[in-house]
């Protein structure tokens, strides 16, 4: 084989290579498009938790009503399908504290999941629940997905 032929399908297969790697780390894009057209489908089929604690008859100009709400939301990542477990305090519909249960498959996915859980806290404390919607938290743009599903989840059960 000439030099010049070899350099080409050694570059060809290094491109091939990279964009292999890159599409394993992107999300399904199935699953967005479903959450989308029919979000309380989606966070039903993933809502694990219910209302605790104190939800008031009182809520917000948004429906919400005050109280703390846990659900689960999932999410793939190139080791498989992925848990996420979120717990949102809304007062007057403003989150006013999160907590993230970190539910990680592998070390990869751990890494993950904490650094998310210690990011998400300055993305949402303070905003409406009606306008959280995150797509990369502290070096994690995977575990957003099981994020957005599972505050989709939260909506549902603080009507």
């Amino acid at each position: 084989m000439k030099p010049s032929i070899r350099k080409t399908v050694f570059a060809g297969m290094a491109g091939l290579s990279l964009a292999g790697t890159v599409a394993g780390c992107a999300p399904s894009a199935q699953q967005p498009a479903a959450q989308e057209s029919d979000p309380s489908a989606a966070a039903s089929a993933s809502a694990s938790g219910t209302a605790t604690a104190s939800a008031s008859p009182s809520g917000s100009a948004a429906g919400y009503k005050d109280g703390t709400y846990s659900a689960d939301g999932n999410y793939k990542s190139p080791n498989g399908t992925e848990t996420v477990g979120v717990q949102l305090t809304l007062a007057n519909g403003t989150v006013s504290a999160v907590e993230i249960t970190e539910h990680p498959s592998n070390p990869n996915t751990r890494k993950f999941q904490g650094q998310f859980a210690s990011g998400i806290a300055d993305q949402v404390v303070g905003k409406s629940l009606d306008e959280i919607n995150v797509s990369k938290v502290a070096g994690s743009s995977l575990t957003s997905g099981g994020f957005n599903q599972a505050v989709e989840a939260i909506k549902a059960q603080a009507l």
